[in-house]
């Protein structure tokens, strides 16, 4: 088996790090964390048109029809970057809702404008309780005429504010798992989206509130099947955002490393210290492990193998510890200026904080973890 990531994935790799480079520099970071709509429409197009957009849409839709192996290595070159904007509420969450649960009509109205990036799409599902289960989903669809009234809130929304499309997860029967049924909403009347202020500005989050007719067109597949759909779109999203934690702890292990070797205490270098070569090694062996288990999670849901729920819960339960612990050590590396507001590294932990609890933190996808091994005890033996 070929453990690497083939020749085309390792040019897409370097394309996207030299248009990074050009156009997502730091300073451009920085004032779109303080742009309310956090992003620059020049530089999207500019996406668009190198094909990124639609990298995992089919191309009988105008995608590329790549995978979300390939996915993952654009992915991670943005976390290097902690690339702000609406790329990740739309081509992941958004986009792969809709190719997931949509069916051929509902697919072939919203996937070529996803793919050209001439309209851009998110996720609603956490409501006030903060729950990523079926249980968390409160909102009502009630039945209204010949279709559904939304009326609720929604938190956390990824760039809700930039979207043309919501997917939105509501209840339309009882409160188990066949009572969730998923609505795709256009943006405009009935719909209101607050920017919220959260620790990272680099990504926005909104409160979105409904009050809102669909017709039954706007039913994503068939009434109550939106859990299913829902729980394999959030595994897809947990190995996307593990790639971008990749990236980002990646990038502050080759920061702090850097600066020990220039940074001098006591006339040496600090990286000459024992006590930084630990940190720094600790660092780059929870960076590896991280990569690991996201590359696996990826091939696994790309491939869609039974084992794809464990894998993805398994990979986010520890690059979320892991991008944390990674970007607090670097601070902690690069001593005072570390915690200023003009260096760069608490833009990173800052990222790594609001990624570490997005579909659910590290305890709660162990429990997951736990729930797989429990109902399944046999797949786990035979895999080991």
């Amino acid at each position: 088996m070929d453990f690497g990531f083939s020749e085309e994935q390792e040019m897409l790799r370097d394309s996207v790090r030299e248009f990074l480079t050009g156009e997502c520099p730091m300073t451009y970071v920085r004032q779109m964390m303080d742009d309310e709509s956090g992003y620059s429409e020049d530089q999207w197009h500019k996406m668009a048109q190198l094909g990124w957009t639609g990298l995992i849409i089919p191309e009988e839709f105008g995608g590329a029809g790549l995978t979300m192996v390939d996915m993952i290595v654009l992915l991670e070159e943005m976390g290097k970057v902690v690339m702000p904007g609406p790329f990740f509420a739309s081509a992941i969450l958004g986009g792969i809702a809709i190719g997931l649960g949509g069916d051929a009509d509902q697919k072939q109205r919203y996937l070529p404008a996803l793919a050209t990036g001439e309209k851009r799409a998110t996720l609603a599902q956490v409501e006030e309780s903060g729950r990523w289960d079926s249980k968390g989903i409160a909102m009502e669809a009630k039945p209204d005429g010949d279709g559904f009234r939304l009326k609720g809130a929604k938190l956390f929304v990824h760039d809700a504010h930039n979207a043309d499309v919501l997917v939105v997860a509501a209840r339309t029967s009882g409160d188990t798992d066949d009572g969730v049924t998923l609505f795709v909403v256009d943006s405009g009347d009935g719909v209101t989206t607050r920017v919220l202020k959260t620790m990272d500005q680099t990504r926005k989050l909104c409160e979105v509130e409904f009050d809102v007719r669909v017709g039954s067109d706007a039913v994503l597949g068939a009434v109550g099947s939106g859990w299913p759909v829902l729980e394999k779109l959030v595994d897809c999203a947990k190995v996307a955002l593990c790639a971008e934690m990749c990236g980002g702890a990646q990038r502050v292990l080759d920061m702090s490393v850097e600066y020990a070797k220039v940074r001098e205490q006591f006339g040496k270098p600090i990286g000459s210290f024992q006590a930084i070569q630990h940190k720094c090694a600790d660092m780059m062996v929870q960076v590896e492990s991280a990569k690991s288990a996201t590359y696996y999670a990826a091939w696994a849901v790309a491939s869609d193998v039974p084992e794809a729920h464990l894998a993805a819960c398994m990979a986010k339960a520890y690059c979320s510890d892991a991008y944390r612990d990674v970007s607090g050590e670097g601070i902690q590396i690069h001593g005072g200026i570390g915690f200023t507001w003009e260096h760069d590294m608490h833009l990173y932990f800052k990222r790594a904080k609001g990624s570490e609890v997005t579909f659910g933190d590290a305890t709660w996808n162990r429990e997951l973890v736990a729930q797989v091994v429990l109902d399944h005890p046999e797949s786990i033996a035979a895999d080991s």
